[in-house]
């Protein structure tokens, strides 16, 4: 059950998806399980049992990469880990977003509480400060290779922890990391052995973006769910290809819930029921395969989020504490292998979703193939262009989109004198997928539009349950279409709906879509 900001509880194990993305689009901080404090505490004790047993373990008594055969001794053992974070500190390139850095902070924290990095429970608490705060560090997006871990992203970050680095309190000017703590009341945090290497190694920076990608992609599939209906009732189209039967004799999960979902905006239509018995055998294959089409993609978002889950209940530092055993093991759970195979996956995924969304688009614009005016111009064809150049818009970002969606798992460029040798750079994987997702939400509200516009002739027939809600609800904040105008201002309030939730709701009180597995949440 998804809970408030307010209500979450962080216990290093059971996370969500979508509790971890509102956290980040909100303000407050949540709360620490007393179990997972008592865990972080027990590992705690190891460290420091292990600092002084004289033994050789990497990151407390041992330099880093290639020079971890470098013997540190306990005294210096504090100045190794603020070295370490001064040293990785080198991101370039533009600053993650508030959102990204809230959601980067929860992640951390909770991988943390699992109780296998050895912090002390100040360090969780001062993350905790972070959130409550508000106090957004300055983390720049470049220059992790995702193994070990997003050391840079991550060392940024840390860094306001001590009262280093660069941060913004709300929506303040950027400080000094110590500035925007005295702002709120808060002391640098003083880094004890091992805590240094435990904020810094992990994928969290890789599964923020990933995840928020993941949020933003659950609520573009149900649009474009209603998209393709709206497009359906303006192109005339045939409803059989949405009937339970069809999904029944092919098995995907994903097929049956987007057809179960079209069937609900498609009901009680009149624009169906009178061209019923027409002589047009089948529809094109974007209009007829929808189900087939978004069903795949809605199986593999599953399984993204699933894995993407998994991650942020996963302990992805080095060396891994095991208080029950007694030990350390120095293993390589920080490799970001995971995060970017499935971001690959889901890259082809989004991008699907805007390719046949575009084709869509191609129907409802072209005369010889909707009956309609050319480009839906209202007026004069020809001393109007309706939305022709629309239409070339989303063409371009669905192309830019193949060359985002060119894996980047299959890239590996040795780093650390060849120390780490194979890397995953699932941050940029992340990243791009990040960039199609922004791309594909373009291309659905060009097809939004274009179906609103084509709608206007097949009134006053009216169209399905959803639809009608939908096509109503433009109808108060869009003009019909007419004479040219700044169709840009269109696209954007279209976005501004989408985005907000607004036009979904509309569609989904009309008729409720029963087949999403995970709650449809706005992305502003």
């Amino acid at each position: 059950m998804s809970k408030s900001v307010n209500s979450l509880v962080l216990d290093g194990h059971s996370l969500q998806l979508e509790d971890a993305c509102r956290c980040s689009r909100s303000t407050g901080a949540p709360s620490i399980a007393p179990s997972a404090r008592i865990a972080v505490q027990a590992a705690r004790e190891l460290v420091e049992r292990l600092l002084h047993s004289g033994k050789p373990v990497y990151g407390i008594t041992t330099g880093f990469g290639k020079l971890k055969s470098v013997s540190i001794a306990p005294a210096d053992a504090v100045t190794l880990q603020v070295n370490l974070l001064r040293s990785h500190a080198v991101g370039v390139g533009a600053c993650a977003d508030a959102t990204t850095v809230r959601l980067l902070l929860v992640l951390r924290l909770n991988t943390l509480l699992r109780g296998n990095s050895g912090v002390r429970n100040e360090v969780c608490d001062q993350l905790c400060a972070l959130l409550a705060h508000n106090i957004l560090p300055e983390v720049p997006e470049q220059g992790s290779v995702g193994a070990c871990g997003d050391l840079a992203p991550l060392a940024h970050l840390a860094l306001v922890l001590i009262g280093e680095g660069r941060a913004r309190v709300g929506n303040s000017e950027v400080l000094s990391g110590g500035a925007a703590l005295q702002r709120c009341g808060l002391q640098a945090l003083q880094l004890q052995p091992k805590e240094g290497i435990a904020l810094i190694n992990g994928t969290a920076f890789s599964t923020a973006v990933a995840a928020l990608s993941m949020s933003s992609a659950w609520q573009a599939l149900a649009l474009a769910d209603l998209a393709a209906a709206m497009t359906i009732e303006a192109l005339q189209g045939s409803h059989h290809p949405a009937e339970a039967r069809v999904a029944a004799i092919r098995p995907h999960p994903g097929h049956a819930r987007s057809a179960a979902n079209l069937r609900a905006l498609l009901h009680g239509s009149e624009i169906e029921a009178e061209h019923h018995d027409c002589g047009r055998v089948q529809d094109p294959y974007s209009l007829r395969c929808t189900p087939q089409v978004h069903g795949a993609i809605s199986d593999a978002l599953e399984h993204v989020s699933l894995v993407l889950e998994r991650e942020m209940n996963s302990a992805t530092d080095n060396p891994l504490i095991f208080a029950a055993e007694g030990d350390s093991i120095s293993a390589g759970n920080f490799h970001g292998e995971a995060v970017a195979l499935v971001c690959d996956y889901a890259k082809c995924a989004v991008a699907e979703l805007a390719s046949i969304s575009e084709r869509r688009i191609e129907n409802l614009v072209n005369p010889d193939l909707s009956g309609l005016p050319p480009f839906l111009a209202g007026g004069q064809p020809g001393l109007n262009s309706g939305l022709m150049m629309a239409q070339v818009t989303a063409a371009a970002l669905v192309s830019e989109n193949k060359g985002l969606a060119h894996p980047s798992s299959v890239d590996s460029i040795p780093t650390s004198a060849n120390q780490e040798d194979h890397v995953s750079m699932s941050p940029i994987a992340a990243r791009t997928l990040r960039a199609i997702t922004t791309n594909m939400r373009h291309v659905l509200s060009v097809e939004l539009l274009a179906a609103y516009f084509a709608l206007h002739w097949r009134q006053p027939r009216r169209a399905g349950a959803g639809v009608q809600a939908a096509f109503a609800f433009l109808q108060q904040h869009i003009a019909p279409p007419g004479a040219d105008r700044l169709f840009s201002e269109d696209l954007a309030k279209v976005r501004q709906l989408m985005d907000d939730g607004s036009l979904l709701a509309a569609a989904h009180r009309a008729a409720p879509c029963p087949g999403y597995p995970r709650p449809i949440e706005n992305t502003p």
